[in-house]
């Protein structure tokens, strides 16, 4: 049997290469060909967006896509070897279909670790390189404006410590009309407003101008003063109260998990958005294991069509997955339900799915 499984794992992993290669070489060319008058007009050139964008654009699309290129990949072998009959010599050799499985569970193992260990650690770090070229040159005029434009902020940093900003420029790092408020249960303890800010990056703080600051006493009397200019540290920086839309994306899985405690702490209406990416780090690896065995069942008989039938009824498949896997995603960010059953729920269908198919086929 060992000739076999490395047969089969031979045909797994170069068709999974073959086709990761020709897939991702299709979406870059198709990708570059459309921001192709963005990139010139943003002072890039194709070559540098070549070399410092879609490297990374690359790493992040097939991580995204494992589990959907490996359904396919062992959809179109599999199906090859149904066709010529290889299945059947096989099983008729006293090979239990349970047997013939086993080479296709260790190389999807192999695969859901692997993205696995990408997702959780190099992934985030390709998606800095990423977004660092994205906002600056791929980004539209809306979109652009949106991000760049002054905005309000009005945040909870800490159980009893909030902040508010009447307009923040996240490029020049300045804003104006700062207030910080600081509670003991119910009751105000300190407030410190200031006209304007600028945030200082070197020391981690905010550089207060025209401040006036108002401390309240056990024996409620009150302190107040007034400093030209004040450096105040709180437990949040400008970019964790306003975070950029992908932010979690950006942040290894062991950041990732302070990031979200922290945006528990002051209230902040995205931590399902962030949770969701970090159950998407574990779920999206274990699907392919699941999808490998849907593959598996569907293209191991053969049926009238052949291979052109089967990846028809596979693409079909991947679609459903890929639909259900953002429905039910929008879902928790809306606040239907929460992100770890929003990440796992097409993993138990397709699962159960799989293990009807699975043993249905095994027994014929």
């Amino acid at each position: 049997m060992k000739i076999i499984d490395k047969y089969i794992i031979r045909n797994f992993i170069g068709t999974f290469i073959f086709m990761v290669l020709i897939l991702s070489t299709i979406a870059v060319i198709v990708d570059l060909s459309q921001k192709l008058g963005r990139i010139n007009d943003s002072g890039s050139t194709a070559f540098i967006a070549l070399t410092e964008f879609y490297p990374f654009w690359t790493v992040w699309i097939v991580n995204t896509f494992l589990p959907i290129a490996v359904f396919i990949t062992v959809i179109y072998f599999t199906s090859r070897l149904t066709m010529q009959t290889e299945i059947v010599g096989i099983l008729s050799g006293g090979i239990s279909f349970y047997r013939f499985t086993l080479p296709y569970i260790w190389v999807s193992l192999f695969l859901a670790v692997s993205a696995l260990l990408v997702g959780n650690i190099a992934l985030p770090w390709a998606n800095i390189k990423k977004n660092k070229y994205q906002y600056v040159h791929l980004l539209s005029n809306t979109d652009k404006d949106e991000y760049y434009k002054r905005q309000r902020i009005g945040s909870q940093v800490s159980p009893n410590e909030f902040v508010f900003v009447d307009s923040y420029d996240r490029t020049d790092k300045l804003g104006s009309s700062f207030m910080y408020q600081k509670f003991d249960s119910t009751e105000l303890k300190k407030q410190v407003i200031a006209s304007n800010f600028n945030w200082n990056d070197k020391d981690s703080t905010y550089a207060l101008m025209s401040v006036y600051s108002r401390e309240i006493n056990k024996d409620k009397t009150e302190k107040l003063e007034y400093l030209p200019n004040f450096n105040m540290k709180l437990p949040a920086t400008p970019d964790e109260i306003l975070p950029e839309e992908y932010v979690a994306e950006t942040m290894n899985t062991f950041e990732l998990n302070k990031f979200i405690e922290k945006q528990k702490a002051k209230g902040s209406a995205n931590v399902n958005t962030y949770e969701n990416e970090l159950n998407a780090r574990i779920s999206n690896p274990f699907s392919t294991i699941i999808l490998t065995l849907l593959a598996l069942s569907l293209s191991s008989k053969k049926r009238r069509g052949g291979i052109g039938m089967n990846l028809a009824v596979g693409i079909a498949l991947a679609f459903v997955y890929i639909f259900f896997s953002q429905t039910t995603s929008t879902f928790s960010e809306k606040g239907y339900v929460s992100p770890f059953i929003a990440a796992w729920i097409p993993n138990i269908v397709f699962g159960l799915l799989t293990l009807f198919l699975y043993l249905r086929r095994a027994r014929t």
